[in-house]
């Protein structure tokens, strides 16, 4: 009677896998990151290229260290690659390896850090590094028309650098300024309120060295109501406002 129970059931899976088999399965697209962590030699980027400090920046790397008790010395590893990369330009395996003798932690702590942070460049990038924001703010905003305009400007896209290696563009998430938007950040300034029109004229002052000032491209005080003031349009009371003159 066992026997015949299971061979009962067993001739009912075929009908049921075929049921399965039909059912469509919907599945998202795999997204591609634009950067894939692995190392590669190369000739200014193996372990066999020295890197040091400057003296002023041997300097400031031990300030920075000294935030750090002693036995927590890793503690300064991201603010040190910062420094690597600002007086390199870009993070690369030289200058991590120095910082991990620095802090006196194996190699691949301070490779985890570099390559977890989008902050730090694995690559070398242009003298001018544009980032531009098109999260949904920004991109509500006209985002999508400054990143045509800068790849018209520049004749470059999205991750590549121009022949003269001036400029290097990368899209990112929020910036941080949405009630500037559309933003794109230039090394560590941010110009903000843009339009097509306002982006060729960033651009361009930036070919010419004489970068534009920082900031809202629309005339407007950093974050200030497009439309003017609608609070404190007057003076501001004095000591005293509103208390009885008895007290």
């Amino acid at each position: 009677m066992i026997g015949r129970s299971l061979v009962s059931k067993a001739s009912l899976l075929p009908a049921a896998r075929s049921s399965i088999a039909k059912r469509s399965i919907a599945t998202s697209r795999v997204a591609l990151s634009d950067k894939l962590f692995v190392h590669r030699d190369t000739t200014d980027n193996n372990a066999n290229v020295k890197f040091e400090f400057t003296a002023e920046n041997m300097e400031r790397a031990n300030e920075i260290m000294a935030k750090y008790p002693p036995q927590y010395k890793k503690g300064a590893i991201m603010p040190l690659l910062d420094l690597g990369q600002r007086q390199l330009g870009w993070t690369s395996l030289p200058v991590m390896n120095a910082i991990a003798k620095m802090v006196e932690v194996p190699p691949m702590r301070v490779y985890e850090v570099a390559t977890f942070y989008t902050m730090y460049n694995r690559e070398p990038v242009g003298k001018y590094f544009l980032q531009l924001c098109t999260t949904t703010p920004c991109q509500l905003c006209g985002s999508t028309e400054i990143l045509k305009t800068i790849e018209s400007n520049l004749g470059i896209k999205v991750g590549e650098t121009t022949k003269d290696g001036k400029f290097t563009l990368v899209e990112v998430e929020c910036a941080g300024a949405c009630v500037n938007a559309p933003v794109l950040a230039v090394n560590d300034d941010y110009y903000e309120d843009l339009t097509p029109e306002t982006t060729n004229k960033v651009l361009e002052s930036l070919k010419t060295g004489a970068p534009l000032p920082a900031g809202p491209q629309t005339g407007r005080l950093t974050c200030e109501p497009k439309g003017g003031l609608t609070t404190l349009t007057t003076e501001p009371t004095g000591p005293g406002f509103g208390i009885r003159s008895d007290l």
